[in-house]
Parts: structure tokens; C-alpha cells; sequence
């Protein structure tokens, strides 16, 4: 199939596309990678009477560390920071790069960007399970100026978000460095988005896992914390017994649905697993 029509516009700055966004009204999309955006619209999912194209806007694309924060513009393609080498980066944020492997397929890598994946706000998206497991803060702009959106309170439910339809995402913020976390997930196909999805940082020293953070995607609207598995990992020993436990604990947690690609049991079964191998996994880097 082919997109319904739709009126094309180029933005070449922040300014001009949130003032696009004004005049056009509630639908107007802002196309970026377009990696997801595209493909709803040949299916017809999604009939944008208008198209803000911000793919041009350089200033947008970068990986700059500070202090122990780390800026990402939001136009970074998920390959560029699949391929960060930067030491300030790699060490304390690692587990960026790492994750970005799990995304699609490696055209997807070089076109699809950070901003659009959160904006698309699937639950199974790799950004979207970092940004809420790491305290993501979210930057958006809009005419009336910018502000900054904890990921807790960024994504509403299926591909909503708490985004105006004037504002854009212009940088995502991770304001702590996690070089003990992972993100691992399963998908019947390589590349095909996952069924469920887990992530983890650990704050271990000394062989104890001080505390830890523990979400989950694909068992709910939205990418979700698991409290009852992070209060499982405070003061415990670094270990299988400690991470079945917490796995344990996730899976009792959650309440998934179930559709073609697996029922409510087997969703769970598969959180277990993924807890556990992302606990291994973080506790290795």
C-alpha cells in the first residue's frame, strides 16, 4: 500500500519546525528517521494530513558527555551511538551502545533516530526501556519554549506520550552513569521488535548488589519499573540465587496480556529469563 496524501514541509532549525508545528495544528507529524512513521503510513495506521521533515537539522545529532550526565540529540541515529567509542561514553554508559544492537536491522541502525523511537513510545523500544529504567529526563521544544520530562511521566500508553502537538523532543538526558547495566530481549526473528524486553542496573560493590533498578517491556502499555524485584536485589549477594529471586519477583509482578505472539504465561516466563540474563549480564560489565 501507499500513504493517504499529505502536504510535505522541511524544517532547517528547532525554531522553524515548532513554528511549523503551531500553524499546521493536531495533524501535523514531524518525520525524522521515519523508520516507524513510514510504515504505518503505508499501512494506513497513520494519515498525517501534513509532514514536518526535521531530518535536516544538524544540530540535533550528537553524543556530548557532562559531568556524569550524558546529552543525545535527538536526531542521533541508534547507529551512531551503537558505534560511540568515546571512554566517557563506553565506560559509564555502555550499555547505549550494547543495546543498540537489538534495534532492527542495520539500515534501520543508520536512518532511525533516538527522538523518533521515544516519540513512537513503543514499550518493546529499546530507548523507551533505557530512558525509564535510567531516570531519562526528556527535552522538548515548542514555541513557547522548552522543558525537560522525567521518562516516568512520558509515556501515557500505547504509542502516547506526553508530547503537546506542537512540541518536539530536541535532546534526551541520562543524568547518571549505570556501567553495571544491561538490556536483553526476545524477538521470534532478528530484528523483529521483541515480545518482551528486560533491562537492569546494578550498584554493586564488594560482591553486594547495593541496589538496583529493574523494567520490563512488552507486559504493559508503557515500559514499567518492577519495584518488588528492585527491593529483592538492595543488600543482597551478587549471584544466581539473589537474581532468581528478583526474576521470580518480576514475573509475579506483572500482569501481561496476551495476543498472537505469545499468551500472559508465556510472557512471564519470558520476563523470568530476561531478568535473570540481563542481572548476568550487568553484573559482568
Amino acid at each position: 500500500m501507499k500513504p493517504a496524501s499529505f502536504d510535505y514541509h522541511r524544517a532547517h532549525d528547532v525554531r522553524g519546525a515548532t513554528e511549523l508545528l503551531a500553524e499546521l495544528g493536531d495533524e501535523a507529524k514531524l518525520l525524522a528517521g521515519g523508520q516507524s512513521l513510514v510504515a504505518m503510513m503505508n499501512f494506513r495506521l497513520a494519515r498525517p494530513a501534513a509532514l514536518v521533515d526535521v531530518g535536516r537539522i544538524d544540530g540535533l545529532k550528537y553524543l556530548r558527555p557532562d559531568l556524569d550526565a550524558l546529552h543525545i540529540g535527538a536526531l542521533t541515529t541508534h547507529r551512531a551511538i551503537e558505534t560511540a567509542t568515546a571512554a566517557e561514553i563506553v565506560g559509564p554508559f555502555g550499555v547505549l551502545s550494547r543495546a543498540a544492537r537489538w534495534i532492527g536491522h542495520y539500515p534501520i541502525r543508520t536512518r532511525g533516530t533516538i527522538g523518533g523511537s521515544l516519540a513512537h513510545a513503543d514499550s518493546t523500544a529499546e530507548w523507551c526501556l533505557l530512558a525509564v529504567l535510567l531516570d531519562a529526563g526528556i527535552v522538548v521544544a515548542s514555541t513557547r519554549g522548552r522543558r525537560t520530562i522525567a521518562a516516568a511521566d512520558f509515556f501515557f500508553g500505547f504509542l502516547t506520550t506526553a508530547l503537546e502537538p506542537d512540541e518536539m523532543i530536541v535532546e534526551v538526558v541520562f543524568p547518571s552513569p549505570a556501567p553495571h547495566a544491561a538490556l536483553t530481549e526476545f524477538a521470534q526473528r532478528k530484528g523483529d521488535f521483541a515480545i518482551v524486553a528486560a533491562a537492569v542496573s546494578l550498584d554493586v560493590a564488594g560482591g553486594v548488589c547495593r541496589s538496583g533498578r529493574v523494567a520490563l517491556g512488552g507486559v504493559d502499555a508503557v515500559p514499567i519499573r518492577i519495584p518488588s524485584a528492585e527491593a529483592v536485589l538492595a543488600g543482597g549477594e551478587l549471584g544466581g540465587e539473589l537474581f532468581a529471586a528478583c526474576a521470580d519477583a518480576a514475573a509475579g509482578a506483572i500482569e501481561p496480556g496476551s495476543d498472537a505472539h505469545g499468551s500472559a504465561d508465556y510472557r512471564r516466563k519470558l520476563a523470568r529469563t530476561l531478568v535473570v540474563r540481563a542481572c548476568q549480564e550487568a553484573m559482568a560489565g
